[in-house]
């Protein structure tokens, strides 16, 4: 069985980022929300978000409260935000280890699959 981690880098400041709420949705016939967690102060979660019989082929979404992170930080956004939660939809192989990180700043992001 595969499992799927994330983690969330701060390209503006140069390292982890800690305390983002993450959450993760199964885009089957509905959206279903199937796990959360926060990040710690190494930018990941504590545990997998998917592994063993949870882990099943499909196309899901993760969210990233990555606007909250950053006025928290004391960065001045604009109203609205230009990035507030970033959303990514990617789809997977059950059998298969996958790492979606994601690297963010207030006013870009970019992800890919990791190892």
């Amino acid at each position: 069985m595969g499992r799927l981690t994330t983690h969330i880098l701060d390209t503006s400041h140069g390292g982890p980022a800690s305390n983002v709420g993450v959450r993760l949705f199964s885009l089957g016939e509905s959206r279903e929300q199937i796990a959360h967690a926060t990040t710690n102060e190494d930018g990941r979660t504590a545990s997998p978000l998917l592994d063993g019989g949870l882990m099943v082929s499909g196309t899901y979404e993760l969210e990233f409260d990555i606007g909250d992170y950053f006025r928290a930080r004391g960065v001045e956004l604009a109203d609205p935000a230009f990035l507030d939660t970033v959303v990514i939809r990617f789809s997977v192989n059950g059998d298969e280890n996958y790492h979606v990180p994601l690297l963010a700043s207030p006013w870009s992001y970019s992800t890919y699959r990791g190892s």
